[in-house]
């Protein structure tokens, strides 16, 4: 079995991005980014806003079109063994770090090994089925896995494995190396400057390693504090793109219709955004299963479809999302039924505790949302209380189990190996991360279907398996599953190739030109 090679990734990377016009070189590209991030050291932190900005500066060896179909990055071409154990990747020659710094296969190793192994939750995830990783030379790496792992190919994504400079944190404290604030990737912007509440600002690299590109010479994102103010500034041209969810749904189709607008639900593909609420399994009132039944019950989704995300979106069925491989839409019901969840809470333990619900810290949808679950929930019979953070905030108390419910919205990544099996494996529970299996859930029988699913030769039999895990996922209700979410990327119709991958401006700028 061999999987593209250059020339079958090359027709399909310029499938993707041919315009209908010749690219322009230069000019400046505003965006909003929102909520601020809090850092852009990608390695480090997983927020959707510091993937947003930091997959233009960091890269990984491969990119995936909308149809998630691998395309090249770091790595100009790569094969896969016939029993599916190795994964040959060839790198470009001529790549250097933002400082000038050569980056050779020995980065590949340690970023992998080393740094992402002890840093990121959900790649460590996916990690378990890797016998080695090793540098044949400069510019070639070898990925030996224990056992077949079908999604592997799609692991090499800058958000799920950014390239980390050796150079620059070998030996070092990695969470606290004062190189954080100032990151250095490979990709085809550098960062510049970031004024805090205001703006970061991105400069084109000029030594980036495919010619010509990227075609902007700068890139500014635009801190902007509530939804009104964001949709104002695109109206009066202080910023050119809308990224999904930096506007209020209600403002959308407004927005959508001024001049020299365009809009595109494409780019999400790979991450399939999925919500819910964390409930903690860990102690307290949700560790009772009968409780967070009722939590789940109480929940009236589809107004928070309707009135709040505008009708974008579709009710979750379970942990997988309806966009995702291996996803079954016949799981337990987890409907709203507000008499099934007071029978629920009747059942369980909980004597009148107050609940401590953490709205996502993302703007004022997500605010009323938590609002009407309150209701829901005080409606049933459960007092809550809402503890307003901000995202840093967010980040700490969820990575320390400091709540009873919260907020999220996590991706899948295509494959319930890669995205969604991090959420509720035993072996990924750890404080200190907001992103792999906060909820605290423990049931070694569903890991082990975890675990079969993952290494099964055939899709039938992964669909099987799935198919149980997701009944029994159901059942036990670790999270309160809420919408598969819409967000349409808003943009000026002159901007060109915007949205070239299934991951969208994320790591899009390189392609992108402002026709004149």
């Amino acid at each position: 079995m061999r999987i593209p090679t250059r020339s079958l990734a090359l027709i399909a990377a310029m499938t993707m991005i041919a315009p209908a016009h010749a690219q322009q070189s230069g000019g400046t590209l505003n965006l909003v980014i929102q909520p601020e991030p809090p850092g852009l050291m990608m390695g480090l932190l997983q927020n959707g806003p510091t993937q947003m900005v930091a997959g233009d500066i960091y890269e990984s060896l491969l990119r995936y079109d909308t149809n998630l179909d691998p395309m090249p990055s770091l790595a100009r071409e790569w094969e896969v063994s016939e029993d599916g154990l190795t994964y040959t990747f060839h790198l470009h020659e001529d790549v250097k770090w933002h400082d000038g710094e050569d980056f050779t296969a020995e980065d590949v190793v340690f970023t992998v090994d080393v740094f992402l192994r002890e840093t990121h939750p959900r790649l460590r995830a996916s990690l378990v089925h890797l016998e080695s990783v090793e540098a044949v030379d400069d510019h070639t790496v070898v990925f030996t896995l224990k056992q077949p792992f079908g999604p592997f190919l799609g692991v090499f994504e800058a958000g799920t494995m950014p390239m980390i400079p050796k150079h620059i944190y070998e030996g070092t404290d990695f969470a606290n190396n004062p190189m954080n604030s100032t990151p250095i990737g490979t990709g085809p912007f550098k960062f510049n400057e970031w004024r805090q509440g205001s703006f970061i600002h991105l400069v084109k690299n000029e030594d980036y390693y495919l010619d010509g590109k990227p075609y902007l010479d700068e890139v500014y994102y635009h801190v902007i504090p509530d939804g009104a103010s964001r949709a104002v500034a695109y109206e009066t041209g202080t910023v050119d793109v809308l990224h999904g969810g930096s506007i209020e749904n209600f403002d959308i189709e407004r927005v959508a219709a001024l001049p020299n607008t365009c809009i595109t639900d494409a780019g999400w593909e790979y991450f399939g955004p999925h919500s819910w609420m964390w409930l903690n399994n860990h102690e307290g009132p949700m560790a009772d299963v009968n409780a967070r039944r009722a939590v789940m019950h109480a929940i009236d989704r589809e107004f928070a479809r309707d009135a709040l995300w505008a009708g974008r979106g579709q009710l979750a069925t379970g942990p997988v999302s309806s966009s995702t491989r291996f996803h079954d839409p016949d799981t337990p019901s987890i409907d709203y039924d507000p008499e099934k969840a007071r029978e629920y809470l009747a059942e369980s333990d909980y004597d009148g505790e107050t609940l401590r619900l953490l709205p996502l810290p993302y703007g004022e949808t997500w605010q009323r949302w938590a609002e009407a679950v309150r209701q829901n929930l005080q409606e049933v019979g459960f007092n809550v209380d809402l503890v307003p953070t901000d995202v840093a905030g967010w980040n700490q108390r969820v990575s320390d189990w400091d709540f009873d419910l919260a907020f999220t919205y996590l991706y899948q990544y295509g494959d319930p190996a890669l995205g969604v099996s991090r959420t509720y494996v035993e072996s990924n529970i750890a404080k200190g991360s907001p992103w792999n299996n906060v909820a605290g859930y423990r049931n070694a029988e569903v890991d082990e279907l975890w675990m079969q699913a993952a290494v099964s030769p055939s899709p039938e039999e992964r669909q099987e398996i799935y198919s149980e895990i997701q009944n029994r996922i159901v059942e036990d209700v670790p999270v309160a599953w809420l919408l598969e979410l819409g967000f349409p990327t808003i943009y000026r119709c002159n901007v060109q190739n915007l949205v070239t991958t299934g991951i969208g401006i994320n790591d899009g700028l390189r392609d992108a030109w402002i026709e004149q």
